[in-house]
């Protein structure tokens, strides 16, 4: 193959439809058993309506939806008609459990659906799949329980119980907000005080986000948030939150203890859960073996290209790690593909008869 495509999230499709639109041969690797992305795991009370905006993807605008319909199923039917609409190649499940340089200057790609070999790649995986969970000292101590967000499937589950919600993301203010209706109390704990915005997320305060982002990965430093960098949305479910103290802030504890947690000053809260709305990490692992991390700990990446290989396009990775984000990564990223491919040698990417050609056309 010339390309293969590794994740058939928002990023990964994107992508692949302009793959598709240039004439590219390539392959799409998905372990999901279904499409839908990391949406596909959002929990059931995450609605339309409360989720942060999803951008149409290419070529395909999502419609009109019942804002009230649970997010995952609506962009998860999004999706899969998305792949049927332009025939796109995803194997799935599929794990790609390496990626490897091999002796003709190509790219082995091993994965639980066979190995490939392809001349340029697509790393689509996102951060689902590694949730970050923090060290504090006690930690495996506690007798309640300890999940992350990346299982929290509702607030049902916390009914009577005291809850201690760690994390200053939009997802931890979302499950917090649920959880206080049913549960015995709650507390919220961050590391840094919560910034608020109110009014409209305009086109200037998105780029500003993306562009500090940017900044960190062209550095090779490991990317913040976009999501982060754009602060919480003061909707009107919020501030009737804030009003009730369900949003009020506590700094971060010092340490865990059997029956809760306990600052330095010697303040402690009884809990029965500790919820970890503490983020993710870029799903690399699997590309570990080409060494392209740099010594700022993170991959030093130029618009979607990785620096050191322009083999490489990372999507879903720093400034792209966002639904509109990940649209024009996967035009960008292709726009290069071409011309990369394209430059080995006039009209054709292989050096044998038996390789697929590509057609260059632009992608728009």
């Amino acid at each position: 193959m010339d390309v293969a495509v590794i994740g058939a999230g928002q990023a990964g499709l994107s992508a692949g439809y302009h793959l598709r639109r240039a004439g590219i041969g390539f392959v799409m690797f998905d372990h999901a058993p279904r499409a839908g992305g990391a949406w596909q795991h959002r929990w059931p009370t995450l609605t339309l309506g409360k989720a942060h905006r999803i951008h149409d993807l290419p070529g395909m605008p999502l419609g009109e939806h019942d804002p009230a319909r649970p997010a995952a199923r609506v962009v998860s039917e999004y999706f899969a008609r998305y792949e049927a609409a332009f025939d796109l190649p995803v194997h799935r499940p599929a794990d790609v459990t390496s990626v490897t340089d091999a002796p003709d200057g190509r790219l082995l790609v091993r994965s639980s659906d066979g190995a490939y070999l392809v001349r340029a790649l697509v790393n689509a995986t996102g951060t689902w799949d590694k949730p970050f969970w923090p060290y504090y000292p006690g930690m495996e101590t506690f007798r309640g329980r300890q999940l992350h967000t990346a299982d929290y499937r509702g607030p049902h589950e916390f009914a009577g119980r005291r809850v201690v919600v760690v994390g200053g993301g939009a997802s931890a203010t979302q499950a917090l907000v649920e959880i206080a209706e049913v549960a015995a109390g709650t507390a919220w704990v961050t590391r840094r005080p919560p910034v608020w915005r109110e009014g409209p997320f305009d086109d200037q305060r998105g780029r500003a986000a993306v562009a500090r982002v940017e900044e960190r990965v062209r550095r090779g430093l490991p990317p913040g948030s976009v999501v982060g960098a754009t602060g919480l949305l003061l909707t009107d479910e919020m501030r009737a939150a804030r009003e009730r103290g369900v949003l009020d802030r506590l700094p971060m504890f010092e340490r865990i203890t059997p029956a809760g947690v306990v600052w330095a000053d010697g303040t402690a809260i009884e809990a029965d859960v500790i919820l970890w709305a503490t983020g993710f990490r870029a799903a690399l692992d699997h590309l570990a073996p080409l060494r392209l991390r740099g010594p700022g700990g993170g991959i030093a990446v130029d618009g979607t290209r990785v620096a050191a290989d322009p083999r490489i396009h990372l999507l879903g990775y720093g400034p792209s790690a966002s639904t509109i984000g990940a649209n024009r990564a996967g035009r960008a990223a292709v726009r290069e593909i071409v011309r990369l491919l394209v430059g080995r040698s006039p009209g054709t990417t292989g050096t044998g008869g038996n390789e697929p050609r590509v057609r260059v056309v632009t992608p728009v």
